[in-house]
């Protein structure tokens, strides 16, 4: 487990076993039949894809033992709602469910406080994006949750950002081998700042950009969108969507050395 712990929630992950996906359908099979047993050897055999999902939280959680829990928590709901006629693995069902489930936990622990709209549409954005993965096999795209919850994609966008877990100060945000900087070093001082010319160079700079671009770097960077969603939008590939993207960025690049 490299940096993990031998030993997580009491559970040895040395000698976590692990399914085949041939002895997991014989087990839903057996599970769609009554038989309880077969559940309990899903999820002892399933351990080691919770643990899978934590490695994204190592560096972010005090307390893997309490994450893995609620990792376990996704993954038996995974097993109680998998259906094989899903023509899917497990673990492709399983993962997303898993995750939510941390991040729920995580979010709702948190010591910012975020506002009951902003929750709401976050959270209903989330119960909507789950349950049509769980049906499609894929993430809607944002202008399809704003229809689906009648309001903005900004809003949506807004929303799980406030989610978002906070970032010190502190933070490197770049290394070149040299100098670090830190995240503080590009907050900017509004209150002794005096000098406009990098905001009005960064401005023409922008205006000088072709409708196209502009347009990504909007739903990009302002709405959140990826770039496969944008790919659809305007109907080219996103390979050209990227291409256009690292263009336009390059180009405000020169503007701000």
């Amino acid at each position: 487990m490299g940096k993990y712990k031998v030993e997580i929630s009491g559970k040895k992950t040395s000698e976590l076993s692990k399914l085949s996906n041939e002895e997991m359908n014989k087990l839903f099979k057996k599970i769609s039949e009554g038989d309880l047993e077969s559940r309990e050897i899903l999820i002892n055999g399933n351990l080691k894809l919770v643990l899978s999902v934590l490695k994204k939280f190592y560096n972010k959680a005090d307390n893997l033992d309490d994450l893995f829990q609620i990792g376990c928590i996704g993954l038996i709901k995974a097993i109680d709602n998998f259906d094989l006629s899903y023509n899917v693995r497990f673990s492709t069902y399983a993962v997303p469910m898993i995750l939510g489930e941390i991040k729920r936990y995580i979010r709702d622990n948190n010591s910012i406080r975020i506002s009951r709209s902003l929750k709401d549409i976050a959270y209903k954005t989330l119960k909507y994006k789950e349950d049509y993965y769980r049906e499609n096999g894929k993430e809607p795209d944002i202008s399809l949750i704003a229809k689906e919850l009648n309001c903005s994609e900004f809003d949506i966008s807004n929303a799980l950002q406030a989610l978002k877990d906070p970032i010190s100060m502190y933070e490197a945000i770049y290394n070149d081998g040299g100098d670090t900087i830190y995240l503080y070093d590009q907050i900017e001082d509004k209150a002794n700042n005096t000098d406009i010319s990098n905001r009005l160079a960064v401005q023409n700079a922008i205006d000088d950009l072709e409708k196209r671009e502009k347009y990504i770097l909007d739903e990009r960077f302002i709405i959140g969108k990826s770039q496969m969603e944008i790919a659809k939008e305007l109907s080219i590939s996103q390979a050209q969507v990227s291409r256009l993207e690292k263009k336009a960025i390059k180009q405000l690049k020169k503007v701000l050395r």
